[in-house]
């Protein structure tokens, strides 16, 4: 089968098909980095508008306990109540600069009798045992709180928890162990306290505005797809070289690419192999 006829082989149809389903799939990845760019373009935007707006009172926010919306992710919400705190929690698996820790919860009632899930910061994991050494208690009686909104974690399957901690800030998961009215859309970070206590746990820093590599990560994805068609553009033309040797214009066509390598001014690395292999001995 000479000339370009072999192309239409099966065994060169299939090659096609597999660079085309290949290529399909990077377009796919690369858009897909490409949709997780948004996202962290669109968290940044979040965190420079509402990290630093003055704080809004939380029922204005959050009008019902599940209420949550994305746009309203750091947005500062002002709490008047008290602390549970024969209710707190640790949140297990919570590193920190490489360092193994907890979250402390705190349920949070409101002077309305709902109850808001207070994230007072970080605390590590204690030298002798797998609890902080120190768990700083928050105020006690009437409190202020400022807290920037999150949204709840999902449930991960398989992680549990001992009694007093639990294994993700699931809301859901709190409201059955705290019980009373509690708000399962948001939970928040610690911003500030009135009054403040002498200790508190490490407070949560404004996240920084970095987008990630995603943008270089979709034209990998893109470039990858197009050098499966290079390389199967060249392995057909290597083929075609091989099965039409003894054609006329192929052989005129391989020695103008001889003379051509030829002509071209060689490396020293090749000159050292040329004047290794005249000299095997020397």
């Amino acid at each position: 089968m000479n000339g370009w006829r072999f192309t239409l082989s099966r065994r060169w149809i299939g090659y096609l098909a597999l660079v085309v389903v290949f290529a399909v799939a990077c377009v796919f990845l690369s858009l897909w980095q490409l949709a997780r760019r948004d996202e962290a373009r669109a968290d940044i935007a979040r965190v420079e508008q509402n990290w630093d707006a003055p704080p809004r009172p939380v029922a204005d926010v959050l009008p019902r306990l599940d209420s949550f919306d994305a746009d309203d992710k750091w947005v500062s919400v002002t709490l008047s109540g008290r602390y549970l705190t024969d209710e707190e929690l640790l949140v297990r698996g919570r590193p920190l600069d490489g360092n193994p820790g907890f979250e402390q919860l705190v349920p949070f009632q409101l002077d309305d009798g709902r109850i808001f899930v207070v994230d007072r910061g970080w605390l590590p994991t204690g030298n002798e045992q797998d609890l902080p050494d120190i768990d700083p208690a928050p105020p006690e009686g009437p409190v202020t709180v400022v807290a920037r909104l999150k949204a709840g974690e999902p449930v991960i399957a398989g992680r549990s928890a001992p009694a007093g901690q639990v294994a993700t800030i699931n809301l859901p998961t709190i409201a059955e162990l705290v019980g009373g009215e509690l708000y399962t859309g948001a939970y928040g970070l610690l911003a500030s306290e009135d009054p403040a206590t002498a200790a508190r746990p490490t407070a949560a820093t404004k996240p920084v505005a970095d987008e990630g590599p995603h943008l270089s990560y979709a034209f990998q994805w893109v470039a990858f797809g197009v050098m499966a068609f290079i390389g199967l553009g060249w392995a057909v033309r290597q083929e075609y070289r091989i099965r039409n040797a003894d054609d006329p214009e192929e052989r005129v066509r391989a020695e103008a690419r001889r003379r051509k390598a030829a002509a071209k001014p060689k490396s020293d690395a090749e000159i050292e192999d040329e004047l290794l292999d005249a000299h095997p001995g020397g």
